[in-house]
């Protein structure tokens, strides 16, 4: 891995969508994006990583308009499931499945996460290294007051992310380890962002590996982060129910707070006291708009020092 490598910490759509910005910015072979993987469920006879995944279809443009899944995917094994009286409440395309199945075969073969992922993603052009954050499994459970404990794409597609959040637990991470590569373009990179996505649910579990935080306050590179606050509200799914269970403000302040002390400066749409920040225009539509917020993301991580 060279010197020059940014690295992109990142849950699904908001961090994925920064990825990709930042793969035109600096180039796909000198990126490197360490990925959470407590949302990973084994369904079907398949191993879905739904994050990973994310960010490898964004990364291929091969993302469909949902914001999930593989573009003009069709569903007909869903369907055939559903015609033998399967409850179907995990929506895959039959490629997405086609993909999950293979990383299945790959993990029982006794490949790791995340050379499996790598497989994957060169039969279909990504270059970026696309890096799960641990080898071990961490899977995150949540604790809501009308379904109790459940695991998080129950919480996610079956209890709609209705909150509030009364739990909220990282189950594994103490004996996870990270993985090697994830330390490595650590150790190497020249930028280090936090990409835009729930700080408690999709990157909350990456800091919760044993080695991570200590890797990062290590690091030579400036940590920066991207808020997922957007005008005042969230974009995409619970972060203000699981900021509200943290006791913050769903604010960049608030993520400001949480990243404390990783952090040596913040990105937002609004202005911060106490940190170094950028306030820039952060919502990212198109591709125009994901390369800008990523390259005013990087000159900005550059300015900094440690």
């Amino acid at each position: 891995m060279s010197g020059h490598e940014v690295v992109v910490l990142s849950g699904g759509t908001g961090g994925a969508k920064l990825a990709r910005g930042m793969a035109d910015v600096v180039g796909a072979e000198y990126l490197s994006v360490l990925v959470n993987t407590g949302d990973d469920i084994e369904i079907y006879g398949a191993h879905v990583s739904p994050d990973p995944d994310l960010v490898s279809f964004w990364l291929a443009d091969t993302i469909d308009e949902r914001g999930w899944g593989l573009r003009n995917d069709s569903f007909a094994v869903m369907d055939a499931l559903r015609e033998l009286g399967v409850e179907v409440w995990f929506n895959l395309g039959d490629r997405d499945l086609a993909w999950c199945l293979e990383r299945a075969r790959m993990l029982a073969e006794g490949l790791s996460p995340t050379a499996a992922l790598a497989r994957l993603n060169e039969a279909i052009g990504v270059r970026a290294h696309v890096l799960p954050m641990s080898e071990d499994p961490v899977r995150t459970w949540v604790r809501t007051p009308a379904a109790g404990w459940c695991a998080f794409q129950e919480f996610m597609i079956r209890q709609r992310a209705a909150g509030p959040i009364e739990g909220l637990e990282y189950r594994g991470a103490e004996r996870a380890a990270p993985s090697e590569h994830a330390l490595a373009a650590i150790a190497a990179a020249r930028a280090i962002v936090i990409g835009p996505s729930n700080p408690l649910a999709s990157v909350g579990p990456i800091l919760s590996i044993g080695g991570i935080r200590e890797a990062l306050a290590q690091a030579r590179a400036p940590v920066v982060a991207v808020s997922p606050v957007v005008g005042g509200a969230v974009l995409k799914g619970p972060t203000a129910s699981f900021m509200d269970f943290a006791g913050l403000p769903c604010s960049a302040a608030g993520v400001a707070d949480f990243y404390a002390p990783l952090l040596d400066g913040m990105i937002a749409d609004e202005h911060l006291e106490g940190l170094p920040s950028l306030c820039i225009e952060t919502r990212m539509d198109d591709a125009e708009t994901r390369r800008r917020v990523a390259e005013q993301a990087l000159a900005f991580a550059d300015s900094l020092t440690r």
